[in-house]
């Protein structure tokens, strides 16, 4: 399952921007993954459904 950064609970909005921004705190190295799209999914994404576990376990 695929997920998108536009879905992340990290992205925070800026109003004086006006845009969203990733507020993960990221090294170096995970930085240049991440902009060079070496990743397949989203690796900071949480899904902000808290009864995920809950249906689950039903």
């Amino acid at each position: 399952m695929e997920t998108c950064c536009d879905f992340c609970a990290y992205n925070e909005y800026d109003d004086d921007d006006e845009e969203y921004y990733c507020s993960v705190n990221m090294d170096e190295d995970d930085m240049a993954r991440f902009v060079q799209s070496s990743y397949k999914n989203c690796p900071f994404y949480r899904s902000g459904d808290e009864y995920k576990v809950v249906r689950h376990q039903m």
